[in-house]
């Protein structure tokens, strides 16, 4: 294995980015256990320690009858404590996109439970959008997360739904060291 590519995949990101693009798409990169861990870590904010491990999961979320709309994400991953974290590389805006994101998460997050389960036994659901067009024209953040919150107060209603969204369009010239997120946008773009 090349230096540059091992150092890509234990998370050092000195790989080139057109070469990330072309050497190794998305849905390819994230079969490795280890890139996986590294983009994960990323997303969630935490050492790649603390993401024991990731399972990849069938793409296709589940339909209840023949008419329900087919749902297919990129690459669907779930940790050990349960979450689940669709992700989704998109490069040409259409319409619906936010009803898209919307309908994958519920789709995800409702599958968890069945006839006769607890509602408790639900475990928290992300959907990652990595996107090579601008999702929110109006301003320069490239990397922003969607939460469920109280519109009077900005509380946290809950956390077990979120929404990712990286637009690769906005990346910045320079990227914070500290930024893991910008540094794996930057590897994909």
């Amino acid at each position: 294995m090349s230096a540059k590519r091992e150092a890509f995949l234990h998370g050092r990101h000195d790989l080139p980015p057109s070469k990330a693009r072309v050497r190794f798409p998305f849905k390819e990169l994230m079969q490795n256990p280890k890139v996986r861990q590294g983009f994960v870590s990323a997303l969630l904010k935490v050492d790649p320690k603390m993401v024991a491990e990731t399972t990849l999961m069938p793409t296709i979320l589940s339909r209840d009858s023949k008419g329900d709309k087919l749902g297919i994400l990129d690459v669907r991953v779930k940790l050990t404590d349960g979450t689940q974290i669709g992700m989704e590389m998109q490069v040409a805006q259409f319409d619906a996109r936010k009803n898209r994101i919307i309908f994958y998460l519920c789709k995800m997050y409702t599958d968890q439970v069945k006839k006769g389960k607890s509602y408790d036994n639900l475990k928290k659901c992300i959907h990652v959008s990595i996107l090579n067009f601008k999702h929110f024209p109006d301003d320069k953040e490239c990397y922003r997360t969607i939460t469920l919150r109280d519109n009077k107060t900005s509380d946290l209603y809950s956390d077990l739904l979120e929404i990712q969204i990286l637009e690769l369009k906005k990346l910045p010239k320079e990227v914070p060291e500290d930024d893991n997120v910008i540094s794996w946008m930057r590897s994909a773009a």
